[in-house]
């Protein structure tokens, strides 16, 4: 790796996202796990040797009505709600980067809103990390028609290796379309 041969740490990606179970600030499943899998089988405990990029990507909302329970009366509603949910993206960040302060590893964390995959692919355009790292559910063929995979689109897209660490089957809900 041209990284390891100039003395520059290994920079790898992590795609995180929130828990479809949970919301925010609770990670997913899978995020947790690609997390915890790259900590234990690629860091391990060489830590100086590596830094982590953390990136979520916030889906906007189509419809504009992500809390039907809400009124917007004025301009200001409108921008409150934009900075609760960059907020909300905030606090899953720190669940990452504290864990990685924790134990002595540089890291990077940054939001982005539009389509996870293309984001995703597009930032490792932009930041050229050594490998993506990215956490897969594990769905069936079926499932993928009405879900599509994040994980999936970046192993055929990405410019760069892609690692996609497949979720637990004891941490698996049971609806595997939840994570």
């Amino acid at each position: 790796m041209a990284a390891a041969e100039s003395g520059e740490p290994t920079r790898i990606m992590v795609a995180v996202n929130e828990s479809t179970i949970k919301g925010y600030p609770h990670a997913s499943i899978s995020s947790r796990g690609a997390f915890d899998w790259t900590l234990k089988k690629i860091v391990r405990s060489n830590t100086s040797a590596f830094k982590l990029l953390f990136i979520h990507v916030q889906v906007p909302d189509e419809d504009g009505f992500d809390d039907m329970d809400s009124v917007y009366a004025s301009p200001e509603d409108f921008r409150t709600t934009k900075r609760r949910d960059k907020i909300r993206g905030l606090h899953l960040l720190e669940y990452f980067v504290k864990h990685c302060h924790e134990i002595g590893i540089a890291c990077e964390a940054w939001i982005k809103k539009g389509d996870p995959k293309e984001v995703i692919c597009h930032e490792v355009n932009r930041v050229q990390p050594d490998f993506l790292v990215v956490g897969s559910r594990g769905l069936g063929p079926f499932q993928k028609v009405f879900v599509g995979t994040v994980s999936e689109f970046c192993v055929k897209h990405a410019d760069c290796p892609v690692i996609a660490i497949k979720r637990n089957a004891a941490q698996a809900p049971q609806d595997p379309v939840d994570d």
